[in-house]
Order: structure tokens, then C-alpha cells, then sequence
């Protein structure tokens, strides 16, 4: 069966926070043939492991490489290693993704009211723009 994984089928997995659902969660993810990881999916789960579950970023970061190089998953690969690098450099992960979307879509400067963000996209080469 090809799937898509809803953001709480891969946080049962990836917390074993709830026996029974981790189980399931698991079996359904490895008798998958497929399984599709979308990135608002992604952006949730990092969001989960890091504030609900309180998870260091190297963890978060761990587990999102552990799903990219499962052989059966598939996502947008540019995208989540842009969201890895930002959330790796002390950033947010889903910032990561807006920006690398944004320029994919033709966006030649990031904006934000967010000064880290912008300090953190400055350093890596992007064109930013701190508003105030």
C-alpha cells in the first residue's frame, strides 16, 4: 500500500509516547510500499519533537534524517535539507522550508520580523530583509 503519513501516525512512531499507537503506527509505516512525507507534515513534526515533546534540535534533526534515508520514503528532498540546515544552525525548520519555497516560487529576498531568522538566512547567503 502507498501512504501518506499524517503528522501523528510519524510522532507515535518516532515518541513511543503511546504503546498501542506506536505499534500501529509502526506496522502500518513498514508494510508501506510507499509512504509520503509532506512538508506541512514535517514543519508539524518538528514543531511536536521540539515543543511539545521538548527534544534538542540535534534529535529533531536526527529523526528527520532518519525518515530521509529510508529507502520507501519519499518527499521534497531540496526542501527538507534547506529546513534541516536552518534548524542545524540554531534556527526553525519550517522557516528553513518557507524560504527555500519561496525562492523556488520566484522570491528573491526573505523578509521577517524574526531577527534571528534573518541573522541566520544572512549567514548561509540569502538575500534578506529585517523589518521593523
Amino acid at each position: 500500500m502507498k501512504i501518506t503519513a499524517d503528522t501523528n501516525v510519524l510522532a507515535r512512531a518516532i515518541l513511543q509516547d503511546d504503546a498501542a499507537q506506536c505499534r500501529t503506527a509502526r506496522e502500518i509505516l513498514t508494510g508501506a510500499s510507499l509512504i509520503a512525507v509532506s512538508l506541512p507534515s514535517l514543519c508539524e513534526l518538528a514543531w511536536i519533537l521540539r515543543q511539545g515533546a521538548k527534544l534538542p534540535k540535534e534529535d529533531v534533526s536526527t529523526a528527520i534524517r532518519a525518515l530521509l534515508d529510508v529507502e520507501n520514503v519519499v518527499m521534497n528532498r531540496p526542501a527538507v535539507e534547506a529546513g534541516l540546515a536552518l534548524l542545524e544552525a540554531g534556527g526553525d525548520f519550517a522557516e528553513g522550508i518557507l524560504a527555500y519555497e519561496g525562492k523556488w516560487l520566484g522570491g528573491e529576498t526573505f523578509v521577517s520580523f524574526d531577527k534571528k531568522a534573518v541573522t541566520l538566512f544572512s549567514k548561509q547567503g540569502v538575500t534578506t530583509q529585517l523589518l521593523v
